[in-house]
């Protein structure tokens, strides 16, 4: 699951509420292992780079509102949208669109001749975005710290794969933003996700029993 940072620290309160007191607060991979009165176990792991304090939790819940650049490359159904935030501001973007045709329950010529003009289609929408990431995000490549991704996972790999752009897809990190397709409100929606603290819960009943010991 995904915590906004705004709200990290009521959620950790409501977390002490109901497992009661954090009888430890590590790290483990740089992430925040939190172990709680029932062993219920915590693992928050920020989306940006941080620096640990002496009281972790503390400094992980203050770096994590803490605001980063972030650039977004979003493409879909020949669709795609990109976009530079700063925290959750956006600061720059551009929202663009070709055709591609839909599938077709055709066969034979007609369905070869189709897939032809598919494919040119898609290589079209592929070029298209890359020249729209290079006039939109590269200018920005020196000063965001992490890209964030998502729609279609092979046109967004092809747009990534352009050399002009190697510089942005070395940023690449986290997992793939769920969106739909790409408009400026999908867009301005994506700091919810990439701000988000990723957060997993093991409870005790969740956790499986210990191997039995050998004689």
């Amino acid at each position: 699951m995904r915590v906004p940072p705004e709200r990290l620290g009521r959620w950790l309160d409501g977390v002490a509420a109901r497992h009661g007191a954090f009888d430890s607060v590590g790290l483990v991979d740089g992430a925040v292992r939190v172990t709680c009165a029932d062993t219920t176990e915590v693992t928050l792991r920020a989306p940006f780079d941080w620096r640990p304090g002496p009281a972790l939790l503390t400094s992980f819940t203050a770096a994590a509102r803490v605001p980063h650049r972030a650039a977004v490359l979003l493409a879909r159904r020949g669709r795609w949208a990109v976009g530079v935030f700063d925290g959750a501001d956006l600061v720059v973007s551009k929202v663009d669109a070709r055709q591609v045709q839909g599938r077709t329950a055709a066969g034979g010529w007609s369905q070869q001749r189709f897939a032809r003009r598919r494919a040119h289609q898609t290589d079209a929408v592929v070029g298209a975005a890359v020249e729209t990431a290079v006039r939109v995000l590269l200018p920005h490549a020196g000063g965001v710290e992490a890209l964030f991704t998502g729609g279609d996972r092979g046109l967004v790999d092809d747009v990534l794969a352009d050399p002009r752009l190697r510089a942005l897809a070395a940023l690449r990190r986290g997992a793939a933003l769920e969106v739909g397709d790409p408009t400026k409100a999908v867009l301005l929606e994506t700091p919810s996700q990439f701000r988000a603290v990723d957060v997993h819960i093991v409870e005790p009943g969740e956790r499986p029993p210990p191997s039995p010991r050998r004689s």
